[in-house]
């Protein structure tokens, strides 16, 4: 999506300020921060954006909306990686933003649970659960600013999938407002409840295109009061899947994190954290990032250390470390990370967010990469992911001396050929980020007939005036 061009209503906006008060509703300037994507790239506009309290007001600012025609646009902590929570008509929407509805509403120790509202933020729910000797795994790179109403609404991965599953595996149950602006009470605590379909899931994953996310019911889990982190250099992405063969069945269920990084990772880390220590001093063609974690009378550490003495009996890893602290196992961490900073530092570059079954990972990533480089010399490919998901993000960096002007194009054409190289390995191109409006067409291409009759009917069913989140996932016909 291009930057869309400053277009709106002030009438629109002084009538919405009428119906909900001046408290709930900026305008002008003050609209510019919350229609600009995560990375820059993108800069919109909205009529308004209305950011309430509490449900009622959510449900006051959606009425609102619909008796003045126009669309609503949910938004987090607008940290999405696909336009999901970005305006694209600024004369027909209005933003709705959780951010000012952050109450944890309940912590029940004993059933291992806590409510809390859509707007807070995930680093903070941790926090507060672990006061309380629990633990809440979701963990992501913007875990300090993102908030659950988006990590649900887009059903958010990160790097503990492995052993705790996708956000929707943490979710008891949701409050939503419909897009007629009724409630939708649903936070439900049980773990087991069989009654008939499970509506909490049609939410999960639908980027806000069905109705207006408020609160969150959450399973918590024991805090793990162990944690064993390694860097491992390797000869190659074969041999980092062979060892994540190794590791799942050596290590179990105990295996909480598997991720592999490409040489380059180092450079691009070195480039954003110039003080980031690098403990292992050659360079090897491929890098996992493994972390086992555990409470009780289980041994990580010595597990850690077996199952590495293991490896490299069997040739299988060339050199490694397990940090000794958690500021060396935070030092390993911050590579993962500073990658992505390096990366950004560079200049706009292509980004993707793929699956494929992990038997074929070491295929697609070298195909891929081969591709590429193949017809675009001068660009360069960085692949990272998380290995026991399948998921790999093979991003390409344009050639910069062809200059500005050539980047979008280069963009673009980065994009296809990865993603005709993805069709012919049955992969997804949405892992983990959502499809948004970035990625609608892409997914639109490749959606099958009865899938789309069926998402269709589920739109039209809930939203029959298309009022939330347009131009988000899917377009009506």
């Amino acid at each position: 999506m291009d930057d869309v061009m400053m277009v709106t209503d002030d009438r629109q906006a002084t009538q919405l300020i009428a119906l909900l008060g001046a408290d709930l509703v900026l305008v002008g300037e003050a609209v510019r921060p919350y229609c600009r994507d995560w990375h820059g790239d993108v800069q919109s506009d909205a009529v308004a954006v209305l950011r309430p309290r509490n449900t009622a007001e959510v449900q006051a600012c959606v009425t609102a909306a619909a008796s003045l025609g126009l669309a609503v646009v949910p938004q987090g902590g607008n940290t999405g990686l696909v336009l999901g929570a970005t305006p694209d008509s600024p004369a027909s929407q209005v933003v709705v933003s959780l951010e000012r509805m952050t109450r944890i509403r309940s912590l029940d120790a004993d059933n291992f649970s806590t409510v809390v509202e859509a707007g807070a933020v995930l680093e903070t729910i941790k926090e507060r659960v672990a006061e309380a000797g629990l633990f809440f795994p979701l963990s992501l790179g913007a875990q300090g600013s993102c908030r659950i109403g988006g990590n649900v609404s887009t059903n958010a991965g990160g790097i503990n999938v492995l052993r705790y599953g996708m956000t929707r595996e943490m979710v008891l149950g949701l409050e939503v407002v419909l897009p007629d602006g009724r409630l939708f009470d649903g936070l439900s605590k049980l773990r087991k409840d069989n009654r008939g379909i499970d509506l909490k899931q049609m939410f999960i994953g639908a980027e806000g295109t069905l109705g207006i996310i408020t609160a969150v019911s959450l399973k918590l889990l024991p805090v793990p009061e162990q944690v064993a982190t390694a860097l491992v250099g390797l000869a190659g992405l074969e041999d980092v899947i062979a060892l994540y063969r190794r590791a799942r069945r050596e290590c179990c269920d105990l295996m909480s994190a598997f991720e592999f990084m490409p040489p380059l990772a180092i450079d691009l880390a070195r480039e954003a954290m110039p003080d980031l220590p690098i403990p292992l001093e050659a360079t090897y063609p491929a890098y996992a990032l493994i972390e086992i974690t555990g409470s009780g009378l289980v041994d990580v550490a010595d597990l850690m250390q077996r199952f590495l003495e293991s490896a490299f009996e069997r040739g299988l890893a060339l050199d490694g470390v397990i940090a000794q602290s958690t500021t060396q196992a935070r030092n390993l961490w911050a590579i993962r990370e500073g990658m992505n900073l390096g990366q950004a530092q560079r200049g706009r570059h292509m980004r993707t967010d793929i699956s494929v079954p992990l038997s074929r990972l070491a295929d697609f990533v070298a195909e891929a990469e081969a591709t590429v480089t193949a017809q675009m010399p001068g660009c360069i490919c960085v692949s990272y992911g998380h290995v026991g998901d399948g998921n790999v993000h093979l991003n390409v960096l344009p050639d910069y001396t062809l200059g500005p002007e050539q980047e979008e194009p280069q963009i673009l054409k980065a994009k296809k050929i990865v993603n005709a190289v993805l069709d012919r390995y049955d992969g997804s191109i949405s892992a983990e980020h959502g499809i948004g409006r970035l990625k609608k067409d892409d997914f639109e291409a490749r959606l099958p007939a009865i899938h789309r009759q069926l998402l269709l009917s589920i739109k039209q069913a809930l939203d029959p005036r298309a009022m939330m989140n347009p131009g988000c996932q899917i377009d009506r016909p």
